[in-house]
């Protein structure tokens, strides 16, 4: 492990502490857990656009003037 030194704000640092499970838990397992996170959701999100797309192609989808009409407005 590279051990470094970081400039964040007071801010960014409460953010941070407030995300931790417990007291105890160090920011670097804090970060991981965001990256992972964010990694997934990437993954989810790339995935569902892609099914929108195929749906779209397939002609599965309602426009907004027809949500309109069938909302009456």
């Amino acid at each position: 492990m590279v051990v470094s030194t970081i400039q964040i704000s007071d801010g960014t640092k409460k953010t941070l502490q407030s995300m931790k499970l417990h007291p105890r838990e160090t920011y670097e397992e804090v970060n991981e857990r965001m990256l992972e996170g964010l990694s997934e959701l990437n993954k989810q999100t790339i995935a569902e656009i892609e099914e929108a797309r195929k749906e779209i192609e397939y002609g599965k989808f309602v426009t907004h003037e027809q949500v309109k009409k069938d909302l009456g407005l």
